[in-house]
């Protein structure tokens, strides 16, 4: 098992990983609609960095991934997702875990997300993994909770913004 940069060739692998993961929180919700995944090419459109997590010894190497935006001198966790039938095994914590050392590699002192507050492999997990909740205090932070009020994803549950010192 190898925490690496994802290759271009794998962002669509990636789309499918992320839309079986989306699966545990449709149905959570009962959702009927969910917004769908970014696409390969919205994905390397954004800047930023993707760290993959593979086996070497398996026909679909890749399970996860966890995407950090670099975005006007903010590290933003956009998006952490494993498959699955790969969860519980400690493989998002790892990815996390190596996003936060990556991240203060380049320079970060904090790296902040959203996520659901209620949901346990949301804000309890990340709580786990040193973020607390906090306020967003710049415009792009705040652009996001706009973007996420346009999504409608508040119907399923409080979200909360949080950041961990690194």
């Amino acid at each position: 098992m190898a925490i690496r940069a994802a290759r271009p060739s794998e962002l669509t692998r990636l789309e499918q990983i992320e839309r079986a993961a989306d699966e545990l929180l449709v149905e959570r919700f009962g959702a009927k609609e969910w917004p769908p995944p970014a696409t390969a090419a919205e994905r390397a459109a954004l800047p930023g960095f993707i760290l993959v997590i593979e086996f070497a010894d398996t026909a679909r190497p890749v399970v996860g991934f966890v995407h950090v935006l670099e975005i006007n001198g903010h590290a933003h966790l956009e998006q952490l997702s494993v498959l699955p039938d790969h969860g519980r095994k400690g493989y998002g914590r790892m990815l996390v875990t190596a996003a936060k050392h990556e991240a203060r590699r380049r320079g970060y002192r904090a790296i902040t997300l959203r996520t659901y507050r209620d949901v346990p492999w949301n804000a309890p997990f990340y709580a786990s993994c040193g973020f607390r909740v906090s306020t967003p205090s710049t415009p792009f932070l705040s652009g996001l909770v706009d973007v996420e009020a346009r999504l409608g994803l508040e119907r399923y549950g409080r979200r909360v913004h949080m950041t961990a010192e690194l």
